[in-house]
C-alpha cells in the first residue's frame, strides 16, 4: 500500500465520507470485474455494491497489509461465492462476462476477430472446465492481473498456496489445450 492510499484510509476510518468516496473510485472497476469474472454475472453491480457497504462498515478491521484493494476483492470474492451458491447455477455466468469485459486494444480486421474470437472462446472454455479452485486462482493472477500477495488475501490463502495452486492449474489448462488453437476457419 503506497503512502497516498495509506492516508485516505486513515481518513475514511476517522468519518470522512470524501476520503471513503475516493477509496470506491479507485476500486470500483477491479472490483466489477473480479465480481463478474468470479461468477456473479449480471449481478456484478449489487455484489460490489454490498462490499462496499461490508468495507466500510470493517474499516476499523482493516490491517493493510496487501493494499486496501486486495482487502476489498477479498470481501468481493466471499460476495461471490456467497450469490453463487445461493443460486447453484455457476455455469456460464462469468464466461459470459469475460467475453464483454475483454479490453480491445487496437482494431484487428473481419479475419483476425474472427480467428481471435473463436480462440478467446476456446481457452475460456477451457479455463471453464476446471475445478472452481483452479479457476479462481487463474482468474486472480491473469485476468484480473493481481500479485501472489493480492490473490492470497483476495482468496484468503497462503502465499505459497497461491504460487502452487497456480502452477498446478496452469499445468492443468496446459493438459487441456491441443498443441494448436482450433482456427476459426475449420
Amino acid at each position: 500500500m503506497d503512502d497516498d492510499e495509506a492516508a485516505v484510509v486513515a481518513r475514511a476510518r476517522g468519518g470522512d465520507l470524501d476520503a471513503y468516496e475516493v477509496l470506491v473510485a479507485r476500486c470500483t472497476a477491479p472490483a466489477h470485474r473480479a465480481a463478474v469474472l468470479l461468477g456473479a454475472g449480471a449481478d456484478a453491480d449489487d455484489v460490489v455494491q454490498e462490499a462496499f457497504v461490508k468495507a466500510y462498515r470493517q474499516l476499523g478491521r482493516y490491517r493493510g497489509d496487501a493494499g486496501f484493494r486486495a482487502w476489498l476483492l477479498a470481501i468481493v470474492a466471499n460476495e461471490t461465492r456467497n450469490l453463487v451458491r445461493g443460486r447453484r447455477r455457476r455455469e456460464g455466468l462469468w464466461l459470459r462476462a469475460a467475453a464483454r469485459e475483454d479490453p480491445v486494444r487496437w482494431e484487428p480486421g473481419p479475419a483476425e476477430s474472427a480467428v481471435a474470437g473463436e480462440r478467446r472462446r476456446f481457452l475460456v472454455e477451457q479455463l471453464r472446465a476446471l475445478d472452481g479452485r483452479d479457476r479462481e486462482v487463474l482468474v486472480c493472477r491473469y485476468l484480473l492481473d493481481l500479485s501472489e500477495a493480492e490473490t492470497a488475501v483476495m482468496l484468503d490463502l497462503p502465499k505459497g498456496t497461491v504460487k502452487s495452486r497456480t502452477s498446478r492449474a496452469l499445468a492443468r489448462l496446459r493438459d487441456r489445450l491441443p498443441q494448436e488453437v482450433p482456427d476459426a476457419r475449420a
